[in-house]
């Protein structure tokens, strides 16, 4: 019986044979990655965009039970709750300015991603220009070796 990792190894290695080099075996498994990243990557996003929404949804629970704790606690006690017009206005102009600073951030982090995807678009629009820049400087520097006297 042949040993497990040797059946691999030899597959791997008739699998490369058939494709004529190691180059197109290399080219095909990469095809084969990126086929299976590009079909996942909507699930990771919908998994993520759920997971967020059940953590805003916990943190907001919990706020409100908090509160509504506290709320209950200081009216059985018979502790004041009424706070001066001054302290009202403070607490509703943090709020504001909280929720001001949250839009800004988040239409920062959108700039910045819209500005990396542009980035990477335009790199992928580029990359055969490399390889062929590459290939030419590859090229250069093998002729003057491979040249017959």
């Amino acid at each position: 019986m042949v040993p497990y990792t040797t059946r691999i190894m030899t597959t791997q290695i008739q699998q490369t044979n058939q494709a004529g080099n190691v180059y197109s075996m290399y080219k095909q498994n990469v095809q084969k990655y990126f086929e299976n990243v590009t079909k996942n990557v909507p699930q990771y996003f919908q998994s993520m965009t759920h997971l967020q929404e059940e953590c805003v949804k916990a943190c907001e629970k919990t706020i409100d039970a908090s509160i509504s704790m506290q709320q209950e606690f200081a009216k059985k006690n018979g502790f004041s709750t009424e706070i001066p017009d001054a302290m009202k206005t403070a607490f509703v102009d943090v709020s504001k300015q909280v929720v001001q600073a949250n839009t800004v951030q988040n239409q920062i982090v959108k700039t910045t991603i819209d500005a990396t995807v542009q980035n990477i678009k335009t790199f992928n629009d580029n990359v055969n220009a490399f390889a062929d820049l590459n290939k030419n400087i590859v090229q250069s520097w093998i002729t003057p070796l491979t040249q017959k006297n």
